[in-house]
């Protein structure tokens, strides 16, 4: 082999460092055809990504127009003259029809002569395939140089941009599990959970669809929630006790496989409208939660152990969460049992008490009473006396009612308010703004006759108790929706309250500069609760797009009586 001329050596190093210059795997091959052709001077070049199996998994090509390529149909597998390519060496021929293993062209496609053919090895593996044709004259002994001196620069650059995409396909699946975690805790719906984590599944792994296997009544496994394509035949759907997904869930280990459309051992009609999955358990030490299960369609790439890992990792993410939230929520219920028992030590020590003692005042009244020295006097006194009583217990029984039903009662609302929105901080990342206006102007405080009324005072003298509770309800609500789907950088709260009695109104506006409503959301629990306590009050509510065109605005408002 000559060692290549000074000039040819200059085209090649620009050549390699052309392809080393990238990053991103569809540009690295795009620019490996471009050089191929502009050294060798070829009509025809491609470079085909196989699997170990020698079946085409991306085909990137130059020289054929887009419309012939489309009628070609598929990319060619490495079988026939592809499948005669060396690993080490190159293939040349002068007329690639003569070769004994030639078997025909493709409908549609250009005939060619001359051939060239290399292999681009990755990690000591086949990664794929260079093909050259069509140069005029053939090619010769310096065209299989350097070709082979770019298959193994493209090898290099492949490996670099398969390292750079695992390593920002890992950073994608740790903040998906991150954002699950911080959810679950700050007390996101189970529901809306797994929904956000099959969604965020399938964006992230780049697979068509993806579907959450939860154990159902008898411990049948269900697709309870599916996202992506042909997401409504899946929903629902039984696995069977054998299969894939019950061995993933049993062992606690992830499984790949290349295809459902033609492995004979899938039982699911539905799921043999698909090609590759993946299965990754949901499971925390011992305890299997249930199955994340990815979905391509047929003809797409099949995932590899590297999807596979960072899925079960952030399979596992999700499952710890899920465990966490489980754990406080007993938590929370342990400590409502516990105010429960205060309560009734409450109502037996101050209420109870009391009655019982005054039943024993009435009893001995009601005795003397059968008799004829009954002092009117007397009496009187022990009547008033047990009726101060029985208004002492209603007083004591109102106040411990008031405080389970509302431990804020004795908390003005525009305080409640400002407690809402600085909460709000953690989810959005920053501190929305609140604005409270009184008969349209923006007020902190007002002078009137009697010296200096807070705004918590005027607030409160306008609003009905009943009514404050829901104000504060719409906005907490209004703050989490901003928080969950706006994906905003600022929101305003605007509480405006205007007159008074049956003609007055409070209103509520919560207003981002986020992405604005989405066309794709299947749960509208929490809009219902506000359009549901509006109509208590006769009120309106309404969530639509911002006037200055970016975000949303929530409008809730209701007359003051």
């Amino acid at each position: 082999m000559s060692a290549p001329r000074g000039e040819d050596l200059d085209d090649l190093m620009d050549a390699v460092l052309a392809i080393a210059g990238e990053l991103d795997l569809p540009a690295v091959l795009e620019r490996l055809v471009q050089v191929s052709t502009t050294l060798t001077g070829a009509r025809y070049a491609a470079i085909n990504v196989i699997d170990e199996d020698g079946r085409s998994t991306m085909f990137v090509q130059a020289g054929i127009d887009a419309p012939v390529a489309r009628m070609i149909g598929d990319s060619p597998h490495s079988r026939g003259v592809l499948g005669s390519i060396p690993v080490e060496t190159t293939l040349r021929l002068d007329d690639l029809e003569s070769h004994p293993a030639f078997g025909g062209w493709p409908s549609h496609h250009p005939p060619m002569s001359s051939f060239l053919g290399a292999s681009v090895q990755v990690r000591n593996q086949v990664f794929g395939q260079i093909y050259l044709a069509d140069k005029p004259g053939g090619f010769t002994t310096q065209d299989e140089q350097r070709v082979r001196r770019l298959a193994t620069a493209a090898g290099v650059a492949v490996a670099n941009a398969k390292t750079y995409a695992e390593s920002e396909r890992r950073e994608r699946w740790l903040k998906a599990g991150q954002d699950i975690a911080i959810m679950l805790l700050e007390g996101l719906d189970e529901e809306e959970a797994l929904e956000h984590i099959a969604r965020t599944a399938r964006e992230v792994a780049r697979a068509d669809t993806a579907a959450l296997v939860l154990p159902g009544v008898d411990s049948e496994l269900i697709v309870e929630l599916a996202d992506g394509y042909a997401a409504d035949t899946l929903l629902g759907q039984v696995m069977p006790a054998d299969g894939r997904t019950a061995s993933v869930l049993t062992e606690g280990r992830g499984l790949l496989t290349p295809s459902l459309s033609t492995s004979p051992s899938v039982k699911v009609a539905a799921l043999r409208a698909f090609g590759a999955a993946l299965y990754a358990p949901m499971q925390t030490g011992v305890r299997g939660l249930g199955v994340l299960v990815l979905l391509r369609r047929v003809g797409e790439p099949a995932f590899d152990e590297a999807d596979l890992a960072t899925a079960e990792s952030f399979a596992a993410q999700a499952a710890l969460a899920f465990v966490l939230a489980e754990a406080r929520h007993a938590q929370d219920t342990a400590a409502l049992l516990d105010e429960r028992e205060r309560i009734a030590r409450d109502l037996h020590d101050l209420a109870i008490q009391q009655l019982f003692a005054t039943g024993m005042q009435l009893e001995a009244a009601r005795r003397r009473t059968a008799t004829s020295s009954v002092d009117p006097h007397e009496l009187t006194e022990i009547l008033n006396e047990a009726l101060d009583n029985v208004d002492g217990s209603v007083r004591e029984i109102r106040g411990i009612v008031r405080a389970l039903r509302d431990p804020d009662a004795a908390t003005s609302m525009v305080e409640r308010l400002r407690r809402e929105a600085s909460l709000a901080r953690t989810g959005l990342g920053f501190a929305p703004s609140l604005v409270l206006l009184l008969d349209g102007e923006v007020i902190d405080e007002k002078e009137s006759g009697e010296g200096l009324v807070t705004v918590e005072e005027l607030m409160d003298d306008r609003i009905a108790p009943e009514l404050n509770d829901d104000v504060v309800a719409v906005v907490r609500e209004g703050l989490a929706n901003a928080a969950r789907h706006a994906y905003a950088s600022s929101v305003t709260v605007r509480v405006s309250v205007t007159g008074t009695g049956a003609e007055g109104t409070v209103r509520v506006e919560v207003q981002d500069d986020g992405r604005g409503l989405s066309s794709h959301r299947a749960r509208h629990s929490g809009t219902r609760n506000l359009a549901s306590r509006a109509l208590q009050h006769d009120g309106t509510f309404s969530l639509c797009p911002a006037p200055s065109g970016q975000g949303s605005l929530l409008t809730w408002q209701a007359p003051l009586a």
